[in-house]
């Protein structure tokens, strides 16, 4: 069983101005018997408020991956990628290089995108646009490769290659 957390980042989200349509979508998405939704929060665009719920979820709730949604761009305020890469062991660019090429294939937005992937202890943690059909189209990207990694990351001694 995959344990994953959804951890929305938006300050009007945060307020209650803004419906997190995001997370739904990352839900919906995420359907499967072999991944649990252990924990959703939503958090103010604030670097350190942001890297201490990584932080948290990964070495006291131990999840298996965290999603973040949210504060990727290019506005002063998305400062999700620097939140992340503070608390990070290793970088695992494969996740957000995927979602930039398949992005650019249906908007020239895609290259505005900062998002990060990286490893902290036994968790993996993925950045997702903030926008809902964003954060479905990127997720839809990695979902092949996803539980593959996640299994060899927790530790899993077969072979990558077959053939």
């Amino acid at each position: 069983m995959i344990k994953a957390s959804i951890l929305t980042i938006s300050d009007k989200g945060s307020r209650g101005e803004r419906k997190d349509e995001s997370a739904t979508v990352i839900r919906e998405t995420l359907v499967s018997p072999d991944i649990e939704i252990v924990k959703y929060e939503i958090v103010p665009d604030e670097r350190g408020i942001i890297s201490g719920k990584l932080i948290q979820w990964s070495d006291e709730l131990g999840v298996d991956i965290i999603i973040t949604t949210g504060g990727t761009g290019l506005s002063p305020r998305d400062t999700t990628p620097e939140a992340t890469l503070d608390v990070i062991d290793r970088l695992a660019p494969g996740f957000a290089e995927a979602m930039r090429i398949e992005s650019l294939k249906v908007t020239p937005m895609a290259m505005l995108s900062r998002a990060v992937s990286g490893i902290r202890g036994k968790t993996l943690i993925i950045n997702l646009p903030g926008s809902p059909k964003a954060a479905r189209e990127n997720l839809e990207v990695l979902l092949p490769a996803l539980s593959h990694g996640l299994a060899k990351l927790a530790g899993d001694p077969s072979d990558c290659g077959q053939g």
